[in-house]
């Protein structure tokens, strides 16, 4: 009887000790959980990983292409960009009248005018005038020009938001450099809407 004690004693002190490795294992594998049925490897320290994914006969992992950069960092789009993708917005507010007008212009050359409550004005220009306003916009003394006016503000002046290749430009009446009205000289209808 004490021989047959002393054997199922040790027969338990061996569950016991494998039941101590064997909970670590399953639980780090995920015991359990309804995610991957196939069964983790066993690594040389004892922890478990991951059954790998086999790939399927006859596929190949492409590899992902680099997201293209500029030098300073922000992503740049090498492809051609889409007729219908906007080239430039223009947004005026203010005004003795107190506009809010808006103009859109896609890179095929078809733009929309939004003046108000009134309904859209749409047009086209010419393969020449896209040609200036890209000119306009991607000279760059264009760059240059200051994100926000600094200047005083012009009494009843209307004020310009203009949006174009992930940049934003804010401009009054009063501060124009250059650049800034080479663009508005290179807009459909004869420049910003301004019209009420």
């Amino acid at each position: 009887m004490v021989l047959r004690d002393m054997v199922r004693g040790k027969r338990y002190a061996g569950l016991w000790a494998a039941s101590a490795v064997l909970i670590p294992v399953m639980t780090v594998a995920g015991c359990g959980d309804q995610g991957d049925p196939r069964p983790p490897v066993a690594t040389h320290d004892g922890t478990a990983k991951p059954t790998p994914t086999p790939t399927p006969p006859g596929t190949v992992d492409a590899p992902v292409p680099p997201v293209p950069t500029s030098t300073d960092g922000t992503v740049k789009n090498d492809g051609e960009p889409k007729p219908h993708e906007v080239l430039v917005e223009v947004n005026v507010n203010g005004g003795l009248a107190g506009v809010s007008n808006q103009l859109i212009v896609h890179h095929d050359g078809s733009y929309t005018t939004r003046s108000g409550t009134k309904p859209p004005r749409t047009g086209r220009m010419t393969a020449a005038e896209v040609a200036e306003l890209r000119a306009a916009l991607e000279d760059p003394a264009f760059g240059k020009v200051p994100a926000r006016p600094s200047g005083k503000p012009v009494a009843d002046g209307f004020t310009y938001v203009i949006s174009y290749d992930h940049r934003v430009v804010v401009a009054a009446d009063g501060e124009r450099p250059a650049a800034l009205q080479r663009v508005f000289a290179a807009l459909p209808d004869g420049g910003p809407p301004t019209s009420p």
